[in-house]
């Protein structure tokens, strides 16, 4: 009897010895969880200005990425509802857009930067909010990419939106490679800040010239990987729209769709093609005499990006900039309101707004814009082919998804196909029509190494003109399954 009492005086100092030590690392565990976010804490967004109320967590503010410098990248964090079971995706916006200097091929060759993901991506696309045309309140977007993952919005590079330099010459003589740098560098400081995604799947996402930011950012974090095993990055893949990607090829597709698509005559066709070598980074006069009389007597004063749908008109827009006095020529979204650009312009350069996000709070001598003409005109270094980069990547196992929305004119699906025909991959399922709700959305044939697929009706930034679409093949890419047959 007694040796039993004994027993079970033991047991019980060893369950309080085990109970004290739970204590212990439940206090350190809280001590190390309130120091880690209290970074995070300084950067949430408890509501943004006219918001409807929502059940996901926000955080936005900068990150360093060159102290001598002075580069701080802005970021926007809407995470899911349960956000501890989701993946992480950033976006990263990439479009290029037409100006007066660049009424020939050389816009084409010399694809430039300059736009902001909070502009297109988060506020026109895959986001949660979308902006009232008041610009005072936001309105819900029920296709948010959001309700499937962590979306991580970046406005790169510096120059971009509320991102900044503090070495103004950097201005005019921003490219590819720093980008891609100060992407990476972001990346590993953002992490830190935010350590609860360092060890989640992580996938990069973009559209446009992010056709050169996505796969380059993808090839950085790969070396880095290998280079650096205890900071590691799980990359899983990407995912990029009507995405540039190699500017032989992408001009020869693009001329193909602007005389497929009735835009040009068979004559300016045969002028183009006859004048222009499109494996030069240079353009002969001839050459730019052809593009420029198809573009100026032929193209009419359509929306580029979405040839079916209106165009922005210019008696609607404030012209107040250069940028906008061209509006014609230069980047228009179209969609069911063709001048939606300018609600975030509004929206954004409202104090209590950039209050609210954080943003700002080193008084750039500059309004908010959703690009940046300076960085578009002095852009130095353009990787002039993505097909290396994408055969590296293919080689490592990524998963990898490409689609195009098939009324762009300016990054067209025939540009698009044309360029990854060269990586000569082997087909694993032939072509097919996809669907949502009973009707075709598109087609789409899956290689080994690499998906394909069209989305049908949607312009240059395809989530804005088909949203529904977009997010079923958001759906499928992370779960890395084929589209629906039926």
């Amino acid at each position: 009897m007694l040796g039993q009492r004994r027993k079970l005086i033991l047991i019980a100092v060893m369950n309080l010895q085990q109970l004290f030590v739970m204590c212990l690392f439940l206090i350190t565990l809280i001590t190390t969880v309130s120091s880690l976010t209290q970074e995070q804490e300084n950067d949430r967004i408890t509501a943004l200005p006219g918001q409807p109320a929502v059940e996901f967590s926000q955080f936005s503010g900068y990150v360093t990425v060159h102290k001598k410098h002075g580069r701080g990248l802005f970021y926007w964090l809407t995470e899911a509802v349960n956000p501890q079971d989701k993946p992480l995706v950033l976006w990263l916006n990439g479009v290029f857009y037409i100006t007066e200097e660049f009424l020939s091929f050389i816009w084409l060759l010399c694809e430039r930067p300059g736009c902001s993901s909070i502009a297109y991506g988060a506020s026109e696309e895959i986001g949660p909010f979308r902006i009232h045309k008041n610009a005072s309140s936001l309105y819900l977007n029920k296709y948010s990419w959001n309700l499937e993952a962590n979306i991580l919005f970046l406005e790169s590079p510096a120059g971009v939106g509320f991102s900044y330099t503090n070495t103004s010459t950097e201005l005019r003589n921003s490219g590819d490679k720093r980008t891609a740098r100060d992407a990476l560098k972001f990346l590993k400081e953002w992490m830190t800040r935010f350590p609860q995604y360092k060890n989640r799947d992580f996938y990069i996402s973009g559209e446009s010239y992010a056709g050169h930011y996505v796969p380059q950012l993808a090839k950085k974090i790969h070396n880095y990987n290998k280079n650096h095993p205890g900071s590691f990055i799980n990359l899983k893949g990407f995912i990029v729209g009507n995405a540039v990607t190699d500017n032989q090829y992408d001009n020869i597709g693009t001329v193909d769709y602007w005389w497929s698509h009735s835009i040009i005559s068979d004559t300016a066709y045969k002028s183009i093609k006859s004048s222009c070598n499109f494996k030069s980074t240079k353009y002969t006069e001839k050459c730019d005499n052809a593009i420029d009389y198809a573009w100026n007597n032929e193209f009419g004063e359509i929306d580029q990006y979405s040839i079916y749908t209106p165009s922005c008109n210019k008696s609607s827009v404030n012209v107040t900039s250069t940028r906008l006095k061209n509006s014609l020529m230069r980047r228009r979204v179209s969609g069911y309101d063709p001048c939606i650009e300018k609600n975030a312009e509004k929206y954004f350069n409202r104090p209590e707004v950039q209050q609210a996000m954080h943003a700002n709070n080193t008084g750039i001598a500059y309004k908010w814009t959703a690009c940046s003409d300076e960085l578009l005109e002095n852009w130095k270094d353009s990787q002039f082919s993505m097909l290396p980069t994408y055969k590296k990547l293919i080689a490592a196992g990524y998963r990898i998804w490409v689609f195009s929305g098939d009324t762009d004119s300016v990054v067209p699906v025939t540009a698009t196909r044309m360029s990854l025909s060269h990586l000569d991959l082997t087909v694993k399922t032939p072509w097919y029509p996809w669907y949502s709700k009973g009707q075709v959305a598109g087609w789409t044939e899956v290689y080994e190494g690499l998906t394909f697929a069209t989305v049908r009706g949607a312009g240059h930034e395809v989530p804005l003109f088909q949203p529904k679409r977009a997010f079923l093949l958001f759906q499928r890419f992370l779960a890395g399954k084929n589209l629906p047959k039926s």
